[in-house]
């Protein structure tokens, strides 16, 4: 009997031992097992900011390297004026030499010498303002293009490209964006996208803009449409009317045009070309009053 007694004394702390491991076990590993899920979700925060870095660092290098291209451009027409400027002074210099090596000279030739000399001053002043007009000039269509790219957002390059071309802004957005197959009707999203746009030009009211419309070579006839050449004027005065009637662009500012399909940008012999070559232009048009006003100021 006592043997007995003594063999359970010493088994119950045993299997009281073994209860309270096994719930500090269990809470160990739902303490583990809640551990692990944060570290799993933490790593998929993690990635999601690298891949979110990795985006905004191509972004980056994009605009920098469209800004380089621009910069590297405006250093080339500063080159050449500059040489013209060299090439000024260089005959200013010749023609004082010459002057010096002269015994005699009448008054009204002093008088044409000193005139010659004084124009070549002034277009040496000239080419500097000008140089100045140029570099002033491309940084506003630099800013314009941002500002258009920022208001537009991430849409597929394919649909929308906004892009300087010979000191021009160029916004080309494909006829699936904005009109409805073989059609002049608007898409649901026509109005969001030129909404946009719209927002932009508001801002710069001096702008005067031409809405093109372009297609493929594709030939084209169908209820209330002759040809391509009618199909690309409607689309443009269709832009033209949803710009000036729902966002209150001044009128005097656009010009609608039709290009038809002689405009094309790829080749129409291939779907992806023809798709290209379907789209509606915004050519944002050059000051060219006031260039001109310039050159007569300065003549």
């Amino acid at each position: 009997m006592k043997t007995k007694f003594y063999l359970l004394a010493a088994i119950l702390p045993l299997a009281m031992y073994s209860c309270v491991s096994t719930k500090k076990m269990e809470a160990e590993q739902a303490k583990y097992a809640e551990l692990s899920g944060n570290y799993l979700a933490l790593q998929g925060k993690y990635r999601d900011l690298q891949d979110e870095l990795k985006r905004c660092q191509n972004d980056a290098t994009l605009k920098i390297t469209e800004l380089n291209t621009k910069k590297s451009a405006v250093e080339t027409q500063m080159g050449d004026l500059n040489k013209q400027i060299d090439y000024l002074k260089q005959n200013n210099s010749t023609v004082m030499n010459q002057l010096k090596d002269l015994s005699f000279v009448t008054g009204s030739q002093a008088e044409s010498i000193k005139k010659s000399l004084d124009n070549i001053g002034a277009k040496d002043i000239y080419i500097k303002d000008l140089q100045g007009s140029i570099s002033r000039k491309d940084s506003l269509n630099m800013a314009l293009v941002m500002n258009l790219k920022g208001a537009i957002g991430n849409l597929d390059d394919k649909d929308i490209n906004i892009k300087v071309d010979k000191g021009v802004v160029y916004v080309d957005i494909s006829d699936k964006l904005l009109f409805k197959s073989a059609s002049y009707e608007v898409t649901d999203r026509a109005k969001e996208v030129l909404g946009k746009v719209a927002k932009v030009l508001n801002a710069q009211p001096e702008l005067e803009f031409l809405i093109e419309g372009h297609t493929d070579a594709a030939p084209m006839r169908g209820p209330g449409i002759i040809d391509n050449w009618d199909l690309s004027v409607k689309r443009a005065t269709t832009v033209v009317r949803i710009l000036q009637d729902t966002y209150g662009l001044d009128p005097k500012r656009m010009t609608a045009a039709g290009r038809s399909q002689y405009l094309p940008v790829s080749d129409n012999a291939t779907p992806d070309g023809r798709a290209a070559n379907r789209r509606t232009r915004i050519v944002i048009l050059p000051q060219l009053d006031q260039f001109f006003k310039l050159l007569e100021t300065k003549k």
